[in-house]
């Protein structure tokens, strides 16, 4: 546990720190470039009223400096590590301009370089303020409940799991946990996205950062500081902007060896201008001209500001990416196949029909089975009661009740001997099997369902059929993926072939397409077998033994509020919500991040390219080329930083 809090707290101290840090680089950048201008404005103006040399030189000696102070320090840093960078050719560029009489052309390059790289440094940091804030949705302190009853007011990192806390209406959830006592709505959006608050009642699981609506809770800890949803999230995203996607690793390649390149080009230019018969003064010019024009600055920074920015638009949402390669990915899929249990469907068995097979009413034959499995742990004992509370049926006492093993429960109402069960006890209780209640339960199980069967001595009173039913937002979301160009779902199951296909059939799903009876080991194989005929899976899952499989996808998607851990550190997405939804929309969000960086790439290569051109074979100015140079870069930069607003 303790090396749980201090991995908690040590990312936390280190992104604050590192927020901190820019912030304050920022804020001297921009400082640096407001001198900048005063010093080039000052420089204009003293040229124009024709005031001495002396006094216009100091003037633009003061924008050199202040405009590349960062520039060249940047610079210097990266000349130690044995590389080349772009800022290396915007203080070249500069001191050429200078070198040939034209340093109020300098001192712009040197203004407008300063200035993009200050509002570069002010837009990139709202990605990592995004999820900063993620952290202060977490209390530092929570009401502890004392075993007499009072409270102590603790640090959260002091709370062990089983420990309970108390939380009252208004009030931000301090841990993860289950629900001891009360019930009540709790806002979630801030963790999962949902819209609306969501009824809680005693057993269900929440969460830290949420917030409590309207009862007093008293909830169990689950999990300690560090390993709650919360803590989670934190690391999550902060390795996911620590991890370069394809696009963004291609993109720095290409920079530092670009810089070589253009260096390079540009001194061979030079000479070939002056071997041609241009005047010394005008080469100069348009090599460093050449240098602002050809700099890589908007290719370089296109792919990270459209990367950091949906990641962290997904996740306020509760949608976290493990980096921009998993975003690249899984805009890129066709195929998604699919766990059942607690992916498509809800994962929690609920009775679906209640049938009788006597002259009793559905009502009574609630009555007897909800009383007979009062007291069970069963989960279909739990679906019984659930149903019995939501339609009023109140319960009422047995005596002598007793478990029969894998086959049900007998016990004693009002006077006679009832039962409840599957075939086995039926059978045990010597009942008439007639063609009706053979056709009732052959009819409920080739759907897929369970059946609990109600009766007394050897009559059969009645069925209750039993299932796990699909999410609601199943259909929808599975017709969204499809109009977003997937064109191939799957579903792969531990469950029985009957139960695999009734689900499928009422999904939509190609019956070839559907898989049951499946061990984790198999799941993996198909997986393997859909990615070897040059399909892009992406495997949807959230248990235990969908780690494997997820880990083997081309994209794994793990759902996380009712999903395993191992299941999320295997997956590269990870939904928080048990809205499926969430899926197409992430999906969504991805193939808009890539459109936005293929956009990016081109209109970056282009524009350079045109410039190159123009200098090369015309006579570009180099105020121009500066403005041209910077205000791409800065256009690609709010292109990316428009994925910030997109909702997911």
């Amino acid at each position: 546990m303790c090396a749980m809090i201090v991995t908690m707290e040590t990312v936390a101290e280190k992104m604050f720190a590192e927020i901190e840090a820019e912030r304050k680089e920022v804020k001297n950048k921009a400082i640096l470039t407001g001198f900048s201008l005063l010093g080039l404005v000052a420089g204009v103006i003293f040229q124009v009223k024709d005031y001495s040399v002396g006094l216009i030189a100091v003037a633009f000696i003061v924008a050199y400096l202040t405009g590349g102070i960062p520039a060249t320090i940047q610079a210097i840093e990266t000349l130690k590590k044995k590389s080349l960078d772009i800022n290396l050719l915007m203080i070249l560029a500069a001191l050429a301009a200078a070198g040939v009489g034209e340093a109020r052309d300098g001192a712009i390059l040197l203004f407008l370089f300063s200035l993009a790289g200050t509002l570069e440094g002010y837009a990139m940091g709202n990605t990592k303020r995004a999820v900063a804030a993620l952290m202060k949705l977490r209390p530092d302190e929570a009401n502890m409940l004392n075993e007499d009853g009072s409270t102590t007011r603790v640090r959260v990192e002091a709370l062990l799991i089983d420990q309970k806390v108390i939380v009252r209406p208004g009030e931000r959830l301090s841990v993860d946990g289950v629900i001891e006592a009360g019930e009540g709505a709790i806002d979630q959006s801030s963790v999962t996205g949902e819209s609306v608050p969501v009824d809680k009642v005693l057993g269900d699981i929440v969460f830290a950062g949420t917030v409590n609506q309207n009862a007093v809770l008293t909830i169990k800890v689950t999990k300690t500081a560090g390993q709650s949803t919360i803590a989670r999230m934190i690391e999550l995203v902060t390795e996911a902007q620590e991890q370069r996607s394809p696009s963004e690793r291609f993109s720095n390649w290409f920079g530092q060896r670009y810089t070589i390149a253009v260096l390079v080009g540009s001194v061979l230019a030079l000479v070939t201008f002056i071997i041609i018969g241009m005047p010394a003064s005008e080469a100069f010019y348009k090599m460093a001209t050449l240098l602002v024009v050809a700099s890589p600055c908007a290719i370089v920074i296109s792919v990270p500001a459209a990367v950091l920015s949906a990641i962290a638009a997904a996740a306020r949402t509760g949608v976290l990416f493990k980096g921009g390669a998993a975003i690249e990915d899984f805009g890129t899929i066709n195929a998604i196949a699919f766990d059942k249990t607690g992916t498509l469907t809800e994962g929690k068995m609920r009775v679906t029909e209640v049938f009788s097979l006597s002259d009793l009413s559905q009502t009574e034959v609630v009555s007897i089975a909800v009383a007979l499995e009062a007291h069970s742990e069963h989960p279909l004992a739990h679906s019984i009661r659930t149903y019995a509370e939501n339609v009023g049926v109140a319960i009422r006492e047995t005596f002598n009740t007793e478990a029969v093993p894998g086959k049900g429960i007998v016990g004693d109402l009002d006077g006679q001997s009832y039962w409840a069960g599957n075939r086995a006890l039926m059978t045990q209780q010597s009942c008439e099997i007639t063609e009706t209640i053979s056709q009732t339960l052959n009819q409920f199980e080739t759907m897929g369902k369970t059946t609990m069967i109600i009766g007394k001595g050897t009559e059969v009173l009645g069925v209750v059929a039993i299932a796990d039913t699909i999410r609601t937002t199943a259909v929808d979301t599975l017709a969204t993926l499809r109009k977003q160009g997937v064109t191939r779902f799957i579903m792969l199951t531990g469950d029985t072939e009957i139960v695999a296909h009734t689900i499928g059939d009422q999904l939509g799903l190609v019956k070839e397409d559907v898989y049951g009876a499946l061990l984790p080991e198999d799941k993996v194989k198909q997986v393997q077998l859909i990615n070897s005929d040059g399909s892009k899976i992406a495997f949807v899952g959230d248990g235990v033994n969908d780690a494997a499989a997820l880990a083997t996808a081309h994209i794994g998607v793990a759902m996380g509020v009712g999903g395993s851990d191992v299941a999320i550190e295997a997956a590269d997405v990870t939904l928080l919500s048990d809205d499926l939804s969430k899926l197409a929309q992430a999906h969504a969000l991805a193939k808009k991040a890539n459109r936005i960086i293929k956009q990016n790439l081109v209109f970056a290569v282009g524009i350079m390219s045109l410039m190159v051109m123009v200098t090369i074979f015309g006579d570009l100015p180099l105020p121009l080329g500066v403005i041209g140079h910077e205000g791409g870069t800065l256009l690609v930069v709010a292109n990316g930083l428009r994925l910030l607003f997109t909702k997911v």
